[in-house]
């Protein structure tokens, strides 16, 4: 089994800061792209951020300048730091990771259970 759990959600005025954390467990031989998409009320999940495993990134129109996503392949652990957040931000926050289990097996998109991210003052 692999589980994908995140951490760092909270409340936090417009302006302020949030870390994300995401750490897969369970049995892994690799993980490929992992990023964090998120979902407002009555809105579709969005890409917020990815990055492969080498670390280079791609990030929402809406987050960049703002957001940065990182990952600890040794750790098979990503983050999301988020400063100057906007009320705009506000959202349950998902991990996604592509994972293959073992190499005979195929790669599968894992999703984390997530966290919410409210911005308000």
């Amino acid at each position: 089994q692999v589980q994908l759990v995140e951490s760092g959600g909270g409340l936090v005025q417009p302006g302020g800061s949030l870390r994300l954390s995401c750490a897969a467990s369970g049995t892994i031989f690799s993980i490929n792209a992992m990023g964090w998409y998120r979902q407002a009320p009555g809105k579709q999940r969005e890409l917020v951020a990815v990055a492969d495993t080498g670390g280079r990134a791609n990030y929402a129109d809406s987050v960049k300048g703002r957001f940065t996503i990182s990952r600890d392949n040794a750790k098979n652990t990503m983050y999301l730091q988020m400063d100057n957040l906007k009320p705009e931000d506000t959202a349950v926050y998902y991990c996604n990771a592509a994972i293959q289990r073992l190499a005979i097996l195929p790669t599968i998109n894992y999703w984390g259970q997530g966290t919410q991210v409210t911005v308000s003052s």
